[in-house]
Parts: structure tokens; C-alpha cells; sequence
């Protein structure tokens, strides 16, 4: 087990650096060279090393950027939740801090896509493209069963107790998941997924989502520019432990549903189906996919 008493934010990341914003240490690592700028934004319980294996294929094209949201990772405390604007907020100053201009491809995954809107709300001038890994979306609700909706979500979410005792399968899936990183990154990343910062933040960050949608909904739509979503149809292990299989199918439903009218609202917007593996796992099994996609948008951004 980790030694819980040792924040990764008190810890030497094994790649990377910090860049202090407004008083507190936020975790950056950059790779590659050229534009547009690739931007990983985290889902709750997930930090940016969890993309590095993504990061190092795409900055084989262009330049990628993996960062953790102050509260999470190796970045510094903060009190969660976070509002989508403050996190969007910090995240525009990190990349002006690291000299990285935009506009960006942003890559958000689960309800990194919230703060992917609310960025582009925010800084529309610097989104260049965004590649949408079944990531959070304002419109969920219409789209879901009731008993899959964002309030109904929160409600059954693993308790800490539940997580806790959870802890020695999220290792034994981290060492799988993980298991082609180079060890001085792997080895760290795990530990992290089974301390109690990880707890703390995932459940903190993922009671957040009902507000983050409120918060969304009286601003304008995602920007017309370059846009691949990714919806992921295999069965996610976490999701089948807290939803019967009907429920599951009517989220996928749901889900297909909700990533073509987003696609469809934009100019260049195209969905893909991935039959083969469900959204934790995405960014790990399907990294050929989510590579393509991203290197699709860099180029059609690139040329609009």
C-alpha cells in the first residue's frame, strides 16, 4: 500500500515540472514541438500521466501537454469541487505560463469534457479542435434513463469505505492498464490510484457534475471547429458493479445518441463507434484510435 501520509503534490513527479499559478503548484509536462498545441484534459479519479502513453505518440506530430487540476495528481491542494471556470481559468494560464500558444486541440475525456466547454466558453478564439473521449456533456440528462442521470449518478458512486476495500483490484488494474509505461512513470501512477488523495478527489470532483452542466447550460454550445467523438460501446467493470445490464445498454443508447447531435451540430464534426472497449479503458486499449482521432482534428484544424 502507499504511504498515504506523503501527498503526490509534496513528491517529485517523475517527468515534467510545476508552474505556480495564483500561489499554488500545478503539475505540467509537454512533449513534441509544432501546432497546434494537444491538450489532455483528466477525468475525475484520472491525472495527466495517466495519458503519457497517448502524449508520447502524438507528440510525434505536433505538441502535447498532459497537466493535473490543482486538487488532483501531483498538483497542490486546493478545496474541491471546483466551479468549470476556475479550473479553465487555471488551465489558460498554465499553458501562457509554459509558453505554449494556442489555439489548442483539446482532448477531454469523461468530465475532463466539462472543462473543455467551459474553456472554450470562456477562450473561444483558442480552441483549434476537440476530440471527445466519451466525455461529459450539458446535455446528458435528455439523453439518459432516469436511473443513469447526473443526480442519480452521484448517488451511486462508491462510498470512500467502498473504494478503500476496493483498493487491491484498483492496483491489480492500474499494473494491467499500465503495463507498457516506462517503469519510473508506472510505478508512481499507481501508487497514486490507491491513496487517499485519489479517493478524495475522485469522489469530490465527480460530485460536482449536476452543478458543472447548471453552470454550462446558460453559455453558448461547443465552437464550430474540427470535432471527432469517440463513443466507447464495450462494458466498463465499474460501471457494470453499480447498474444492471439494461440500464448499461440504455446509457450506451443514450450516449450514441447524445455524441451525433453533438457532432452533427458543428461543421466538421464526425462520430466513431468502439464496439471493443468502454470508457475507463479507452485511453489505454484503444490508444491507436484515439491517436488517429487527434492527429485527424491537429490536421483538419490545421488546414481550416
Amino acid at each position: 500500500m502507499t504511504n498515504n501520509s506523503t501527498s503526490p503534490a509534496q513528491l517529485t513527479p517523475p517527468v515534467g515540472g510545476f508552474r505556480e499559478i495564483n500561489g499554488r503548484r500545478v503539475f505540467v509536462h509537454r512533449s513534441g514541438s509544432g501546432g497546434p498545441a494537444v491538450v489532455f484534459l483528466p477525468g475525475a479519479s484520472a491525472v495527466g500521466l495517466d495519458y503519457f502513453g497517448l502524449q508520447q505518440e502524438v507528440a510525434r506530430f505536433t505538441t502535447a501537454v498532459v497537466y493535473d487540476r490543482a486538487g488532483t495528481g501531483y498538483s497542490d491542494d486546493v478545496p474541491l469541487p471546483r466551479t468549470g471556470a476556475a479550473v479553465a481559468t487555471e488551465l489558460y494560464e498554465v499553458l501562457h505560463a509554459q509558453g505554449i500558444t494556442g489555439p489548442y486541440v483539446l482532448v477531454a475525456h469523461s468530465l475532463g469534457g466539462a472543462y473543455a466547454h467551459r474553456f472554450a466558453q470562456l477562450y473561444p478564439q483558442e480552441v483549434a479542435g476537440l476530440v471527445w473521449l466519451d466525455a461529459f456533456h450539458r446535455d446528458w440528462d435528455d439523453y439518459m434513463p432516469p436511473e443513469a442521470r447526473l443526480a442519480a449518478s452521484v448517488e451511486m458512486s462508491p462510498t470512500e469505505e467502498q473504494l478503500r476495500q476496493g483498493l487491491p483490484v484498483i492496483r491489480q488494474m492500474c499494473t494491467e492498464l499500465l503495463v507498457d509505461y516506462p517503469e519510473h512513470v508506472r510505478e508512481p501512477l499507481i501508487e497514486y490510484h490507491v491513496s487517499e488523495k485519489w479517493i478524495h478527489a475522485g469522489i469530490a470532483e465527480r460530485a460536482s457534475m449536476t452543478d458543472l452542466a447548471d453552470e454550462l447550460l446558460p453559455g453558448p454550445g461547443l465552437p464550430d471547429v474540427p470535432l471527432i467523438a469517440l463513443t466507447p460501446l464495450g462494458i466498463d467493470p465499474g460501471q457494470q458493479a453499480l447498474m444492471p445490464e439494461e440500464t448499461l445498454q440504455a446509457m450506451h443508447d443514450g450516449k450514441t445518441r447524445l455524441d451525433a447531435a453533438m457532432v452533427s451540430a458543428v461543421t466538421r464534426g464526425e462520430q466513431r463507434l468502439l464496439r471493443d472497449t468502454g470508457h475507463s479503458q479507452l485511453v489505454f486499449e484503444r490508444r491507436d484510435a484515439v491517436v488517429q482521432a487527434i492527429r485527424d482534428v491537429v490536421d483538419r484544424a490545421a488546414h481550416a
